[in-house]
């Protein structure tokens, strides 16, 4: 059975930083796409950002470009997302997921398997 869990979350200041984690078991993910979305109360879950392993590359969304890093350690079939400078905005549930998609993945249903979410706190 696949499975993701992520954790990391909490609650920090605006400023401050938080890396999540995300654990993958059930199959190795090592050459698939791996992202991070978030969902905010009473908005879309959106999309925040990639890495292809494959293919070396990442990929962000506007909005965390600077301030959120994305990573992997296929060693631990575990993916990390680094935020920094953190802001109010910023405050979702944020969820990893894993595709087989081979070059991009940014919408929901390029990805097939999701992680329960883990909620992320930014008080002003």
């Amino acid at each position: 059975q696949v499975q993701l869990v992520e954790s990391g979350g909490g609650l920090v200041q605006a400023g401050g930083s938080l890396r999540l984690s995300c654990a993958a078991s059930g199959r190795t993910f090592s050459t698939n796409i791996m992202g991070w979305f978030r969902q905010a109360p009473g908005k879309e879950r959106e999309f925040v950002a990639f890495i292809n392993p494959s293919v070396g590359s990442t990929y962000y969304a506007d909005s965390v470009k600077g301030r959120f890093t994305i990573s992997r350690d296929n060693a631990k079939n575990t993916g990390y997302l680094q935020m920094n400078n953190l802001k109010p905005e910023d405050t979702a549930v944020y969820y990893c997921a894993a595709s087989d998609r081979k070059y991009i993945a940014t919408r929901l249903n390029e990805y097939l398997y999701w992680g329960q979410g883990t909620q992320v706190t930014v008080s002003s």
